[in-house]
C-alpha cells in the first residue's frame, strides 16, 4: 500500500502540472489569436489532452485523500462500526463501477488503436492517445477504492486524516 500511495501522489502531482500546462497552452492561444491574428493548430487540442489525462491521473489521489463529494449527514449518526461497514461498502461500489469503466474502455482503446482512429483536427492526433486515459485512471482507481474498502473495514483508516493518511 505504501507503494501505490506513493504513485497516486506522484500522479497527482503530474496531474497538476498537466493542469498548469494547460493553462499555460491556452493563455498562449488566446494571446496569439487576439493580439497577433496568428492562432495556433496545436494549443486547444493539446489542452484538452492534459485536461483529460490531469482528470483522470488526480482522481486516485482525490478518493484516498477524500477530497470527492460524500453526503455524510445520516452516516455521522451511525455507531463506529457501522461507519466501517458503510464506508466500505461506498468503496466497494466505487472499485465495481471502476472496474467496469476500465474494461469499456479498454475495448474503446483497443478499437481506435487497432483501426488507426484519429482526431480528424489540424493536428489529426490518434484518438487512442486520449481514449488510453480512461482504462488507466480507472484501474488505479478501481486499487484505491479496493485499498481504502480494506482499511474501512479493518478501521485502519485514520478518521481524522483528509489527506490520504493511514494509521
Amino acid at each position: 500500500m505504501t507503494f501505490f500511495q506513493h504513485l497516486t501522489k506522484a500522479l497527482a502531482w503530474a496531474a497538476s502540472g498537466l493542469f498548469v500546462a494547460a493553462g499555460l497552452m491556452l493563455t498562449f492561444e488566446v494571446v496569439a489569436r487576439h493580439f497577433f491574428t496568428a492562432p495556433t493548430i496545436w494549443a486547444a487540442e493539446l489542452s484538452q489532452l492534459c485536461l483529460i489525462w490531469g482528470s483522470l491521473l488526480g482522481m486516485t489521489w482525490l478518493l484516498s485523500a477524500r477530497r470527492h463529494i460524500a453526503v455524510d449527514a445520516l452516516v455521522e449518526l451511525l455507531s463506529v462500526q457501522q461507519r466501517r461497514f458503510t464506508e466500505a461498502f461506498a468503496m466497494l461500489t466505487v472499485a465495481v463501477f471502476a472496474a467496469a469503466v476500465t474494461w469499456k474502455g479498454w475495448g474503446i482503446f483497443l478499437d481506435s488503436f487497432e483501426r488507426g482512429r484519429t482526431t480528424g483536427s489540424m493536428l489529426d492526433l490518434p484518438t487512442w492517445v486520449s481514449e488510453l486515459a480512461i482504462p488507466v485512471g480507472f484501474s488505479l482507481l478501481f486499487i484505491q477504492g479496493v485499498i481504502e474498502a480494506y482499511l474501512a473495514i479493518t478501521g485502519r483508516r485514520d478518521a481524522s486524516a483528509s489527506h490520504g493518511a493511514y494509521e
